[in-house]
C-alpha cells in the first residue's frame, strides 16, 4: 500500500513539473512572438525582460543625428565591435543631414549604413534569432520594425588537414567548425549554380543552422525531400554535433553498423555531391554528413581517386582482406585450437602445443582477455593527451603483451594474432566501420569458442543477412553486389581508371547517368591530327 501511494505522489509531482515547465514555455514564447512596436522604451523593456540576467548582451541607446532616439543591441564576442562604432554608430551619430520620422525614414537609414548584409527583422523572436547568430540589431523610435546588420564576427578555428582522413597524394584543406566557411569549401570546388543549399534550424535551445547541400540535375529530388522531412521533424534541446543528427535519421539504429558517412575531407564531401549523394553540414563541427551510403563506402580511401588506377585497385584489396582479417582471425584461431586441431600442420601444432602446456586458459578466455586489454590500451592512447597517448600505446603493448607471455598468462602466438588484428582493424579508413567490426569481434570469437568453425559460419550468416535487409534511405547496403548492378562494379571490386568512369552510380530514383564522355582512353593515336 505504502508503494502505492509513493508511486502516486511521485507522479502528481511530475505532473505539476511538467504543468510549470508547459507554462514557462508558453510565456517564453507568447513574448518572442510579439511583434516590435514604434515605442522604443516598450521594446527595450520586451528585450531586457527576453535577455534578463545576460550581462553579455548590451543595449546601446543613441540618436541618430542627435534627433530621432535609436538603440542598438549586440552580444559581445559574437559581433564585431571595431565595425559597429566605424560602420553603425560613427555614421548615424554624425548624420549632419537635416531628418525627420517617415514611412521611408528605414530606408534612408540603410542606405546611410555602409554595411553589405542588412536584413528587416518585424517581431521579437526575428531579433534575438539575429542577435544570437552576432548580427547587432538597431531599433529606432517610431519605425515598427528593426534592421539587422551583419557584423558577425567571432572566434574560429584555422583551417587544417585533418588527422582521422589523411592523405599522401591529395588536398590539405579541411572543413572547421564555422558553417559558413564550409560552405564556401564546397562552392570553391563546385562553381557551378547547380549546387542547392537548404538553410534548416534545428534546436530548441541551441537553435542549430544546418545546412543540406546536393547538385540540382544530379541527386534525386525525393532523396532531397526526405533528408530535409527527417531532420525537419528533429525536436530536441540542442544539436551540439553531427552524431545528434545521425541517431534521428538512420534507417535502422539498432544495426552496428553505420548507414551515413562522416568526413571532414571537402574533396570527399564533392566528389558524393557529384554523385548523387546528399551532404549535410552542421554548425559548430566539422564533420560533414553524407547520406545515402553502402558498406563498401566506407572501405574507401579518398586517395584511391589520386593515385594510379592499379595502385588504387591493389590498396583496395588489402583494405578488403584486412577487412575480413579484423573481424575474424581471433574466431579462426580460438576454433582451429579448439576443435579442428587436425587443420594444422603437424610441426606448427607441436610449436604451439609447447607454447601453451603451461597456460592457465583455454583458447577463447586468452583471446577475449587480450582483445579486451588491446581494447583498453587503444582507448586510452586516444583520451590520453597527444604528448603521450602514443608513448603510452605503444609501451604498454608491449610491456603488457611480454610481460603476459612471461607470466604465462597468454602464450606468443595469441599475442601475434591480436597484434595482427589490431593492425587490420587500423587500416579501415573509416572509425565509424572500425568500431562496428570491434563489436561484433566478440559474438563472433563466443561462437567460435563454443562451435568452432560452424559458430564462425552461422556469425557470417547472421551478419550478411543484416547486411542484406539494412538500407541507407532506400539504398541497399550492399549495392551495387546485391542487387548486383555489373555497371557500377568497376568501382567496387576494382577502381578502374578515370576514362572508364563514364557512368555515376545508381542511387535513388531519376539519376543523371553519364558524368563524362566516352572514348577518352589515352594513347599516341589520340594526340593525332
Amino acid at each position: 500500500m505504502g508503494f502505492i501511494k509513493n508511486k502516486l505522489k511521485k507522479l502528481l509531482i511530475e505532473k505539476k513539473q511538467t504543468q510549470l515547465e508547459d507554462k514557462n514555455k508558453k510565456n517564453s514564447n507568447s513574448i518572442l512572438e510579439k511583434n516590435i512596436v514604434q515605442d522604443l522604451q516598450k521594446n527595450l523593456q520586451t528585450l531586457k525582460s527576453v535577455y534578463a540576467n545576460c550581462t553579455d548582451v548590451n543595449f546601446r541607446l543613441f540618436s541618430i543625428g542627435g534627433k530621432i532616439k535609436a538603440l542598438l543591441i549586440y552580444i559581445e564576442g559574437l559581433s564585431n565591435i571595431e565595425e559597429i562604432d566605424k560602420s553603425v554608430l560613427y555614421p548615424l551619430m554624425h548624420e549632419k543631414n537635416d531628418i525627420k520620422e517617415s514611412p521611408h525614414f528605414q530606408t534612408f537609414i540603410e542606405q546611410k549604413l555602409p554595411v553589405s548584409s542588412i536584413k528587416e527583422v518585424q517581431t521579437i523572436a526575428e531579433v534575438v534569432e539575429q542577435i544570437s547568430s552576432g548580427n547587432p540589431v538597431i531599433l529606432i523610435h517610431g519605425q515598427s520594425s528593426g534592421i539587422s546588420v551583419g557584423l558577425a564576427k567571432w572566434e574560429k578555428r584555422a583551417m587544417e588537414e585533418p588527422t582521422a582522413e589523411s592523405v599522401v597524394r591529395g588536398p590539405r584543406d579541411g572543413f572547421t567548425e564555422t558553417l559558413m566557411t564550409n560552405t564556401s569549401l564546397l562552392r570553391r570546388k563546385i562553381k557551378s549554380t547547380d549546387l542547392k543549399m537548404i538553410s534548416l534550424t534545428v534546436g530548441r535551445h541551441s537553435k542549430t543552422k544546418i545546412m543540406i547541400a546536393y547538385m540540382e540535375g544530379i541527386c534525386d529530388q525525393t532523396l532531397v525531400e526526405e533528408v530535409t522531412n527527417r531532420i525537419e521533424r528533429i525536436d530536441i534541446d540542442a544539436i551540439l554535433e553531427s552524431g545528434y543528427i545521425e541517431d534521428f535519421i538512420e534507417d535502422n539504429p539498432y544495426s552496428p553498423f553505420p548507414q551515413v558517412l562522416n568526413t571532414e575531407r571537402p574533396d570527399v564531401a564533392v566528389a558524393s555531391l557529384l554523385e548523387g549523394r546528399v551532404v549535410i553540414l552542421i554548425d559548430g563541427t566539422p564533420f560533414a554528413t553524407i547520406v545515402p551510403i553502402t558498406l563498401y563506402s566506407l572501405l574507401q580511401s579518398a586517395e584511391d581517386y589520386y593515385q594510379r588506377f592499379l595502385i588504387g585497385t591493389l590498396i583496395r584489396w588489402l583494405r578488403y582482406g584486412f577487412f575480413l582479417i579484423a573481424l575474424l582471425l581471433p574466431s579462426i584461431y580460438v576454433a582451429i585450437l579448439t576443435f579442428h586441431q587436425e587443420m594444422i600442420p603437424s610441426a606448427l601444432l607441436l610449436s604451439i602445443a609447447k607454447s601453451r602446456e603451461e597456460l592457465p586458459f583455454p583458447a577463447l578466455v586468452e583471446a577475449i582477455m587480450m582483445e579486451i586489454t588491446f581494447e583498453a590500451l587503444r582507448e586510452a592512447g586516444i583520451r590520453l593527451p597527444k604528448q603521450v597517448g602514443a608513448a603510452v600505446s605503444i609501451v604498454g603493448a608491449l610491456v603488457i603483451g611480454q610481460a603476459a607471455v612471461g607470466a604465462g598468462l597468454v602464450s606468443a602466438p595469441m599475442v601475434m594474432v591480436v597484434a595482427l588484428t589490431g593492425i587490420a582493424s587500423f587500416s579501415i579508413p573509416r572509425y565509424s566501420a572500425a568500431i562496428a567490426i570491434r563489436m561484433l569481434r566478440f559474438p563472433i570469437m563466443l561462437l567460435a569458442g563454443t562451435l568452432g568453425l560452424l559458430g564462425i559460419m552461422l556469425g557470417l550468416i547472421a551478419i550478411i543477412a543484416h547486411l542484406c535487409s539494412l538500407r541507407s534511405f532506400g539504398v541497399p547496403y550492399l549495392t551495387p553486389l546485391g542487387p548486383i548492378k555489373f555497371r557500377d562494379i568497376k568501382d567496387v571490386l576494382l577502381r578502374a581508371p578515370w576514362w572508364k568512369l563514364n557512368t555515376r552510380p545508381h542511387l535513388t530514383g531519376n539519376y543523371n547517368k553519364y558524368r563524362q564522355s566516352s572514348n577518352q582512353k589515352p594513347g599516341p593515336e589520340k594526340g593525332r591530327d
